[in-house]
């Protein structure tokens, strides 16, 4: 899912292969010092965000890490387009997103056109784990059903883990063949639990470190650095990595509403924050490098999409509101952080006002901040990464292989369900996603008309002198 402008730990190099690998060939055993692989999507920032503190807190405990992006690993240069397509659908039709999510949700899952997709990288996932790998880690969906899929075809031997980004499980994050799933709180794992996942523990999130409470003195630092009011009660608005939904309507309410000035953070939409400026919304950013010291400037996060910036909100010991959240995961995101007491959803506007007082200056915000602490409460050895770590060792069961067919879909044939792919993956907590709905009518619905055969021609050219 898209997140606010960050600055993430640089990533370990990604893991190379210096040998062809057969199809039927794995990682092989655990090395003395232990690797460990980690496939994210470059879908926003939120999932790589996960990936870069499991990566850091690994690499801390002696772990060889590599970490790979799955846009990078699917056929025909794709990775990008379906970047693009999800982009494209939250912006110019966040309705049509909407319905694709729900539908997937009531569907359990994905439609053929992207299970085609996600079939077509299993060589190129595969071939992309190094040598020794003894587990390995998705943040990502689609990088799931992936490692599922190669775990249940016997071609992949070593257990694979998905640790949930979010606090609202879609059916997509549950793939069979994934040994354990990881989740942050009780909330999304009996969500897991309910779309079929049998292994899910609860290990609490993973934040940069950098997200913790601050006192007053660094607060004021913050504000001063930042050249926001000092004594005036700051709400500060996230709208991802992308700066989508209706996030000047939110700046012009809180405003208006009287009950804080509005601190804007646009992510990589620099047109945004520059209408914000516009408006007479003083304090709006684009990218921002130090988040960490721009909540610790704030009372208040309000936020539309619930992935990552609100577990680093809570870890800083900042209250979350959930406001006009975004279609699909955002809005489930909201009902799932209020289930668990984390975060408050505001779903009527006229509420708005009542709601930033008491979290700002009321018994909510202590509540609030009490409750979102707690989830990074646990002993150093019960995180993620030392469960991780835990499977890694001791390597889980190993499943027998099932038969495999090994139908290579031609170069046209490729192209072309991948193209329509594309139009339609959309998904949950920012992943890609293909649902009922055929290509042409959800290429309609965001404003693109696509003939599977043109696309196909289109993109024939680029698979010339491209090797998998």
């Amino acid at each position: 899912m898209p997140q606010a402008g960050r600055t993430l730990p640089s990533p370990a190099p990604a893991g190379t292969v210096s040998r062809p690998r057969s199809e039927t060939t794995d990682p092989g055993p655990a090395t003395s010092s232990g690797r460990i692989a980690i496939i994210s999507a470059s879908v926003g920032a939120g999932h790589d965000g996960a990936a870069a503190e499991l990566d850091r807190r690994l690499t801390a405990d002696g772990f060889t890490v590599d970490r790979h992006d799955l846009l990078d690993l699917l056929p025909a240069r794709l990775g990008r387009a379906v970047q693009e397509g999800y982009h494209r659908l939250l912006v110019r039709a966040p309705w049509a997103y909407q319905r694709i999510y729900s539908s997937t949700e009531r569907a359990g899952g994905g439609g053929p056109a992207a299970r085609a997709l996600l079939r077509a990288a299993e060589d190129r996932v595969l071939r992309a784990l190094a040598p020794g790998t003894g587990a390995v880690v998705s943040t990502y969906p689609g990088a799931s059903r992936v490692l599922g899929r190669l775990r249940l075809d016997g071609r992949l031997t070593v257990p694979v883990l998905t640790y949930l980004t979010d606090f609202s499980v879609h059916p997509l994050w549950v793939a069979d063949g994934v040994d354990v799933h990881l989740a942050a709180h009780a909330v999304p794992a009996a969500q897991a639990r309910a779309a079929g996942a049998r292994d899910v523990r609860v290990r609490g999130p993973v934040t940069d470190p950098r997200f913790r409470p601050c006192d007053r003195e660094e607060r004021d630092r913050a504000r001063a650095r930042f050249g926001l009011p000092p004594h005036t009660p700051l709400a500060l608005l996230v709208a991802g990595s992308w700066g989508v939904g209706p996030v000047r309507r939110v700046a012009l309410e809180v405003r208006d509403s009287g009950a804080a000035v509005p601190v804007v953070v646009c992510g990589r939409n620099q047109a945004l924050a520059e209408r914000l400026r516009a408006d007479g919304i003083e304090h709006a950013y684009g990218w921002v490098d130090d988040m960490p010291a721009l909540m610790h400037a704030a009372d208040v996060l309000i936020q539309n999409a619930g992935g990552l910036t609100s577990l680093e909100a809570f870890a800083a010991g900042l209250p979350v509101a959930g406001y006009r959240c975004i279609p699909g995961h955002g809005l489930t995101n909201a009902a799932a952080l209020d289930e668990a007491g984390a975060a408050v959803w505001i779903r009527d506007p006229a509420g708005l006002k009542a709601v930033l007082h008491d979290l700002i200056d009321g018994p909510l915000g202590p509540r609030q901040r009490e409750t979102g602490l707690a989830l990074f409460a646990g002993a150093p050895g019960e995180g993620p990464a030392a469960e991780i770590a835990r499977v890694h060792h001791s390597g889980l069961t190993q499943r027998r292989p099932r038969p495999l067919t090994r139908r290579r879909p031609t170069p046209r044939r490729l192209a072309a369900t991948a193209a329509v792919a594309c139009a339609v993956w959309a998904c949950a907590v920012g992943t890609g996603i293909a649902t009922a709905y055929d290509g042409p009518a959800l290429a309609h619905a965001i404003g693109h008309r696509l003939d599977p055969d043109a696309l196909a021609a289109h993109l024939a050219p680029r698979q010339e002198g491209h090797h998998s």
